[in-house]
């Protein structure tokens, strides 16, 4: 391999935390994979074998820990000489049904893992990768960032401050050459999606639960064509885009690169307040 990269990846024993880690170590990455159990993550991991001049490692760490966070950033730079890209992948659902009703501490948990983890490892990593030249974050969005979630508020909160705060960072390292962006992969059939149709219609809604039930029977979103986003993010292709909340089923991001001064010039593709006169209600605004 003409130059190592080096990727770390958290959530990365299942659903697509696997098929991200899968997908880069075929491109020749070398890897740090991060998730809750140790033996889950090392048979997850066990098919991908070896390859000459690309190394692997695993650390079994617990993001609703925020002590943990400092450790998983000192053990990476023990095994590796430099971080490229982080993928904030690893997530949970939280309590579903109305917030009046949902348990407080499984509540802060869940921001605690879908927003303050990823934001503590974003902020002691970006030193690290300014200090080698550059690099690229991706922190994986959700349902609830961009609109109202009933029944779904932890999980929808967490997501919208974690697209906020990465804009908001991407601003910030814009003149160190990191790039800070967002990917909504749509609904996938995966675990969380298992949940929301075990805690049945009367906490999840209707739509929620028959959104889940059907994407559980019929198949969602492409993981392979969400880690093939990821991919690019990570790739010198995506040079200039950041700040960013790219939808990877509906965006035609594989283009962005030729519109590159359009979207340094544009809000589009970013949370926004919608005025009235953005919808034609002159009645609304001076």
């Amino acid at each position: 391999m003409a130059e190592e990269r080096y990727c770390l990846v958290t959530g990365a024993s299942r659903g697509l935390g696997r098929v991200l880690a899968e997908h880069f170590w075929r491109r020749g990455w070398n890897l740090i994979l991060l998730a809750r159990n140790r033996s889950v993550l090392a048979e997850s991991v066990r098919p991908f074998g070896e390859r000459t001049g690309q190394t692997l490692h695993t650390i079994a760490a617990d993001l609703s820990r925020p002590e943990e966070i400092a450790r998983i950033v000192e053990t990476s730079k023990s095994l590796i000489p430099r971080l490229d890209v982080l993928i904030n992948n690893a997530g949970i659902q939280g309590p579903i049904g109305v917030v009046w009703k949902n348990d407080w501490s499984e509540w802060l948990e869940a921001l605690q893992v879908d927003m303050l983890a990823p934001i503590d490892l974003c902020r002691r990593v970006s030193p690290w990768m300014m200090e080698n030249g550059g690099g690229s974050i991706i922190n994986l969005s959700g349902g609830g960032a961009t609109g109202p979630r009933a029944n779904f508020s932890a999980y929808a909160t967490a997501k919208a401050g974690l697209v906020r705060f990465s804009e908001t960072l991407a601003e910030e390292l814009k003149p160190h050459n990191v790039r800070v962006n967002c990917v909504a992969p749509g609904a996938m059939a995966t675990s969380l999606l298992e949940e929301v149709v075990g805690q049945g219609e009367s906490a999840a809604g209707k739509r929620e639960h028959d959104l889940a039930d059907r994407v559980l029977r019929e198949g969602g979103a492409s993981l392979p064509r969400v880690a093939d986003l990821c991919l690019f993010l990570a790739s010198e292709a995506s040079l200039g885009i950041t700040g960013k909340l790219i939808s990877a089923q509906w965006d035609d991001w594989e283009h962005w690169p030729e519109h590159l001064e359009d979207l340094k010039s544009s809000d589009a593709y970013t949370l926004r307040r919608i005025a009235g006169r953005d919808r034609g209600l002159s009645w609304g605004d001076n």
